[in-house]
């Protein structure tokens, strides 16, 4: 018995040590061997019958022996990973990462063509997912311990040696250095950030002389549209005509809401809080009766009112896992609004964050008021003032991405050094504005 339990264990790694190749009795080139034959005078046998030869018995052992050091080789980095210090991280242990990266890259090719020492663990591969771990995991620390190290690092990295959408954060992290005006380079060595100053002219409206913002300049993403997407998307427009008075348009998706949007904008008279107000009715009325109270109660930690005791309406959260949570479950259910987010960190290296791609909402409509009165401000408040979390909205205009960070404190617009001041370049409401007798300058 253990005889043929060792033979069906040399089978097995012979299916995964024969290349695809090299299959020939089928024409995708994809069938698995049968199990090893001999031939008798009238019968074939199976080899698990017979005894294994010692040499098959040295290479099951030597393999097996080489696929446990690489798995423990492997926990090894993901240890590293987790237990080394915040303030032990340093900028040149990113870029060693990146080495190892590299050279598995390399290592892989050459499995490719033939060696099968340690096949298993290559084809998991687990050392490059518990090198790209510990890659993360170190930038999160160094990110904690030393922010500026972080930005210069990551902006040194990325994207010639990590994705973007792989670093744990993105807000500081420049798209490409050769487009803006305050370039941060780093030295490999030190990561020691320094500011050039590339010459540029302050862009100003020709008309009214207020500045300007300059346009997004990367390609338009197209959005595919699930079908959660197209249903929230349709209740969404349904409450938004409601909440205004009958606002609607003819047009489709996505771009009908914009233009339902920059309709009630452009009203006479229109306001600030009466875009918000109107946007908080309509998030309120999508989330239903029932979710905003379960909300309050398990992840902000609101005790509901009237229920006769002296902690009626106190609040003791947020809970720990609200942010988190909140980061989890946000992109299935607002993608109909903002198109593809996944879960980052916020900028204290602390979980609750969540990257918007390119926003959706932003490339459509390219425009500023409309992002501040009937997005940004109007989401922070009502998260905060309904839902008891706080959140800080920061859209960033040269690249449509958006960091929402739940659980973190906004500041007001006019003292956000990141929100610019000045409508967009290319902005199709700010001439209308104007010729309304409105304030041009409704996107500050």
């Amino acid at each position: 018995m253990q005889q043929q339990i060792l033979l069906l264990s040399l089978w097995l790694v012979s299916l995964l040590s024969v290349p695809c190749s090299s299959f020939t009795s089928c024409p995708t080139k994809c069938s698995f061997p049968s199990p090893p034959t001999t031939k008798t005078a009238g019968e074939t046998t199976h080899l698990f019958a017979s005894s294994p030869t010692t040499s098959q018995v040295d290479d099951l052992l030597s393999q097996l022996q080489k696929e446990a050091k690489e798995v423990g080789e492997c926990a090894q980095i993901l240890g590293e990973a987790i237990f080394k210090s915040d303030a032990e991280v340093k900028a040149e242990d990113i870029v060693q990462i990146c080495d190892a990266l590299d050279a598995l890259k390399e290592q892989s090719s050459e499995n490719d063509n033939g060696d099968t020492s340690t096949l298993v663990s290559s084809r998991l591969q687990l050392r490059k997912l518990a090198l790209q771990t510990k890659r993360y995991e170190w930038l999160v620390k160094l990110m904690k311990a030393d922010y500026d190290a972080y930005i210069a690092t990551a902006s040194f990295v990325s994207p010639s040696r990590i994705p973007r959408m792989e670093l744990p954060n993105l807000q500081d992290v420049p798209m490409d250095n050769t487009l803006l005006t305050n370039v941060e380079k780093v030295d490999a060595a030190t990561a020691t950030a320094t500011t050039t100053n590339a010459s540029s002219s302050q862009l100003n409206d020709e008309n009214t002389g207020l500045p300007l913002v300059a346009d997004c300049e990367l390609d338009n993403m197209e959005y595919q549209e699930s079908l959660l997407d197209k249903i929230l998307l349709s209740i969404f427009r349904k409450l938004v005509v409601q909440n205004t008075g009958g606002v609607t348009s003819e047009k489709e998706s996505i771009l009908g809401l914009v233009e339902q949007a920059r309709t009630y904008m452009l009203q006479p008279g229109q306001t600030a809080e009466a875009q918000h107000k109107m946007v908080k009715d309509t998030l309120a009325g999508l989330m239903t009766p029932v979710l905003p109270p379960f909300y309050r109660i398990f992840m902000s930690g609101i005790v509901p009112k009237n229920l006769g005791t002296d902690y009626d309406g106190k609040q003791f959260g947020p809970w720990f896992y609200a942010p988190f949570l909140t980061s989890f479950v946000t992109p299935t259910f607002f993608g109909f609004l903002v198109g593809p987010s996944h879960v980052n960190r916020r900028k204290d290296g602390r979980l609750g964050g969540l990257v918007v791609e390119k926003c959706k909402f932003l490339q459509e409509s390219g425009c500023k008021g409309l992002c501040l009165h009937q997005c940004k401000l109007p989401a922070q408040e009502f998260f905060k003032d309904e839902l008891g979390l706080p959140l800080t909205v920061q859209p960033n205009f040269e690249t449509q991405e958006c960091q929402w960070s739940f659980g973190e404190l906004p500041v007001p617009p006019k003292e956000d050094p990141y929100f610019p001041s000045g409508c967009l370049v290319g902005c199709e409401s700010r001439k209308q504005i104007a010729a309304n007798g409105g304030n041009a300058d409704a996107c500050n």
